[in-house]
């Protein structure tokens, strides 16, 4: 009972320790085709980059238990030429296998060239630490994240007392009751690892909807800003070797995110984000496109025409 014990809060302090990353930055946008360059993931700590969220260090020594759940892509490079293994372990020559033959693509006419390039540079870190939104969401989601680690070393102790307990009470016991003491203890143990598991679903969730609503919003000011310099191409600032201050864009981009989005939604502490999406209160990631407001039009300037030499008011 007691290795079953360790076990479990081995994986409650898996999943605790890892920090609720920013989902905004942590993919490549799907964003439609456009050829522009937009943010992707700075490496989590955690987001892009929202402050980091440190768990303490015994969660941190045991994050290491849960075993990923994404299983590693299968490299066609590294299928080809790999040696087939005897059963003895030792490697021998590669099979030979069949090639069959495919068709030599046909000729493509000249086209004409692209555009020069106009490069500009932004480091999205920078403008995330600029982010009113991402510093207010940030600041909820860590209160939550502290208050849900907090109450997992009560349930834990609380847990090791009544183990305790118990087996001191094991030796007044028949065998029958000492099972039937145990299986309690354990069907508490896994409501209590499901509710811990669930509340940090939502807070993970909840996080995603944040952050969602900044990597949203800087995409399009990032296109925005690179269009009013003339820019077609606009790469990440720590990615580059060398390059002038006057090409970096980043402050001006936060300056205009903080005045577009200065704060976001953040779901309410007990609401679950896939209840609420069920809802049918607000939009969904089931359609992304209805979260995007209609572009307002630039108001048309008024042409002034000087009056001709001549000309008198009457």
């Amino acid at each position: 009972m007691q290795k079953n014990s360790n076990k479990l809060w081995l994986i409650l302090g898996a999943f605790l320790a890892s920090p609720v990353i920013c989902p905004a930055f942590a993919q490549n946008s799907s964003g439609g085709g456009s050829g522009w360059f937009v943010p992707k993931s700075s490496q989590p700590s955690p987001a892009v980059s929202a402050p980091s969220h440190s768990a303490p260090p015994h969660a941190q020594n045991r994050s290491r238990v849960v075993p990923s759940q994404r299983s590693a892509p299968l490299s066609i490079a590294n299928t080809q030429g790999a040696a087939q293994e005897n059963p003895d372990g030792q490697q021998g020559a590669p099979p030979v296998l069949p090639l069959p033959v495919v068709p030599t693509p046909t000729p493509i006419a000249k086209g004409a060239p692209p555009p020069a390039p106009v490069i500009g540079a932004i480091s999205v870190p920078e403008v995330m630490k600029q982010s009113t939104a991402a510093l207010q969401a940030d600041k909820i989601l860590s209160a939550r994240r502290a208050k849900l680690i907090q109450f997992s070393r009560q349930q834990q102790a609380a847990m090791r007392n009544e183990e305790q307990s118990l087996r001191q009470q094991a030796r007044k016991m028949t065998s029958a009751q000492l099972q039937v003491s145990v299986r309690k203890l354990q069907e508490r143990e896994a409501k209590i690892d499901q509710d811990l598991r669930n509340r940090n679903r939502i807070i993970q969730e909840a996080a995603q909807v944040a952050f969602g609503q900044i990597q949203r919003e800087l995409e399009l000011i990032i296109r925005l800003v690179a269009e009013s310099h003339s820019m077609n191409v606009v790469l990440h600032r720590e990615q580059t070797v060398l390059s002038i201050r006057e090409l970096d864009i980043s402050s001006e981009v936060a300056t205009k995110l903080n005045a577009t989005l200065p704060s976001v939604f953040v779901p309410d502490e007990n609401v679950d984000p896939e209840v609420l999406a069920k809802s049918g209160a607000m939009p969904t990631t089931e359609h992304p496109e209805n979260a995007v407001e209609k572009p307002v039009a630039a108001p048309a300037k008024k042409s002034e025409t000087a009056p001709k030499a001549g000309d008198t008011k009457k």
